[in-house]
């Protein structure tokens, strides 16, 4: 009896089969030598370090990238996800690695890398290539960081890049500690958590028990502090946002009122969240204020002092400006920007008042998803989440000292934030950041300065200390400044206003659908850019600088491609 054994060849486009002779005594011999020999191409295309394969395939999607860098911002092929759930096709015979390979490509030259100059619609910029090498090194040995024993020293490189973050952020901290999630919001909920049980001791196991708790977040926070709300069981409806004022800052007076309000109400606050860089306006609170009205309305109630956490998702990188010495001003940076440098120094400098802190290393520090971290500033706020060790029996060799896997909501957690972290870090340099930074806040100045003098158009976000331009623009013949003084004193008629967002809206889009791809900025629309003057919602057209290669000239072509609508 013959048994031949199949091979899918990918050199081809269609399944091909070879036969090969396998000679036999019976069926079962047959079907061992079958298995034996299907497992060994398993393992010696899948298990083993084809060298050579992997660098070719490798060097491909390199080629594939660079091409793209020379094509405009669009999109470089449509999506078709009806095609996609129809087609879940799995081959059913072995292949290699190049099999592999073409079952994803089209899907990666699809998906643009935002590398283009002209990619300033939200708060996401391009991955930079030494955190490609951190990457590319964590995912070769692919650690789970839940544990020492599945990461080794990656769980130590964690607890490195946690340290130097902190000492960032909090400007230095005896005693941090923190874990990278899989993205902010994860992050805000740890804050979130941590706030409940200190306030409820016990909330882990027990629940909320009917007791009135309530957290309190700006107007220009993150939506994500509504699912923190309502997956920690607090509910949306008690998740009170303060409005803010013509910065998107909180209004301090408002919280203070808040606060009095809710505790005479004998309602608990298990935390209140600020927002370092809201992701439209980049509204930056004062931490350090509303650390001194918690402290002090917990004390005369005699409350539980609620955590104070921020989410500095999107902000966080200022703080590599904290050390830029403005006197000698190395870099030759505008009047303007030294004057935001200082103004931000006061803010960033008030993160070391807050118990917990949220940033996206993905964001502002150009590395890769996911890049997010929580980190407190005293470690022992950590053990509000600790689990007991019969409650992670296969995890026996757990130590709370360095094993995360004790309080953490994830059980598996990737390696790609903290190897991402150092070798930026490390690669780019403290000065290199501070250039990147101070960049972006040059180009951000530079946009507002040429918007302040077209009549026509105003900037909603002057007083904001970020890399994002929120923004209105109005027909010609309209005077921007006047009507918008007139809005936030309430002198327009609801009838009014909304004449005035429209026009807004429809110019943003005759831009977009006019705009040259090869020269025009891609830029966005928000419906609330965070400040909401009696209770109203301002829309605003959006320029976010988080690309390096974005320049005078991309800024010139927007007022261009402006004066020209």
């Amino acid at each position: 009896m013959k048994i031949f054994r199949r091979r899918f060849l990918t050199d081809n486009k269609s399944a091909i089969f070879i036969l090969k002779k396998i000679p036999v005594r019976n069926k079962a011999q047959a079907g061992t030598i079958m298995k034996q020999e299907l497992l060994n191409d398993i393992v010696n295309n899948f298990f083993t370090c084809n060298r050579d394969e992997i660098v070719q395939i490798f060097n491909e999607l390199l080629n594939t990238l660079s091409a793209e860098e020379t094509i405009s911002a669009v999109d470089l092929m449509s999506r078709n996800y009806d095609t996609a759930q129809s087609n879940p096709e799995i081959h059913y015979i072995p292949g290699n690695l190049k099999d592999a390979r073409d079952a994803i490509f089209p899907y990666f030259w699809g998906t643009d890398g935002w590398s283009s100059k002209l990619h300033m619609e939200n708060v996401k910029g391009p991955a930079n290539y030494a955190s490609l090498i951190g990457s590319i090194a964590c995912l070769l040995k692919n650690p789970n960081l839940c544990v020492d024993t599945y990461s080794q020293r990656s769980n130590e490189l964690e607890l490195k890049a946690i340290t130097a973050l902190a000492n960032l952020v909090f400007y230095h901290t005896a005693n941090p500690w923190g874990i990278f999630t899989m993205g902010g919001t994860i992050s805000n909920l740890y804050g979130g958590k941590i706030g409940i049980e200190k306030i409820h001791p016990g909330a882990m196991k027990k629940g909320l028990n009917g007791i009135k708790m309530a957290g309190i977040v700006s107007e220009a926070a993150h939506y994500s502090n509504e699912t923190l709300a309502g997956w920690l069981g607090l509910g949306t409806d008690n998740l009170h946002s303060i409005p803010t004022d013509s910065a998107c800052s909180m209004n301090l007076y408002l919280l203070e009122e808040k606060i009095e309000s809710l505790y005479a109400e004998k309602t608990v606050i298990p935390f209140v969240i600020a927002t370092f860089g809201s992701t439209d306006a980049f509204g930056i609170d004062d931490i350090a204020a509303i650390r001194k009205i918690i402290d002090e309305k917990s004390l005369e109630y005699k409350m539980p002092v609620p955590q104070l956490h921020v989410d500095a998702a999107a902000g966080w990188s200022l703080c590599f400006l904290n050390e830029y010495n403005i006197e000698s001003n190395e870099f030759a940076l505008s009047k303007d920007v030294i004057s935001v440098i200082e103004k931000l120094r006061k803010f960033s400098m008030g993160i070391q008042h807050a118990d917990s802190v949220t940033l996206d290393f993905h964001k502002m520090g150009w590395g890769h998803y996911p890049s997010s971290a929580f980190i407190v500033y005293n470690r022992d706020d950590l053990k509000y989440l600790f689990r007991t060790m019969d409650q992670i029996p296969y995890f026996s060799e757990a130590d709370y000292r360095h094993d995360p896997a004790l309080f953490t909501l994830e059980t598996s957690r990737p390696g790609i934030g903290p190897y991402s972290v150092m070798a930026s870090l490390n690669g780019i340099g403290l000065k290199g950041y501070q250039i990147l930074v101070a960049h972006s806040l040059e180009m951000t100045s530079l946009l507002r300065k040429k918007l302040s003098n077209l009549e026509y158009c105003r900037v909603l976000n002057d007083e904001c200390m970020g890399p994002s331009v929120v923004f209105w623009v109005l027909p010609k013949g309209r005077n921007a400044d006047e009507i918008y003084n007139k809005l936030i004193n309430n002198e327009l008629t609801e009838k009014d206003y909304l004449r005035y967002f429209g026009e807004i809206q429809r110019l943003f889009e005759k831009r977009k659908n006019s705009m040259d791809h090869a020269i025009d900025a891609n830029l966005s629309f928000t419906t609330s850019m965070g400040y909401n003057p009696g209770g109203i919602s301002i829309p605003a057209w959006k320029a976010v600088f988080f690309n390096p290669k974005t320049d005078e000239n991309v800024v010139n072509q927007i007022i261009k491609s402006i004066e020209e609508l």
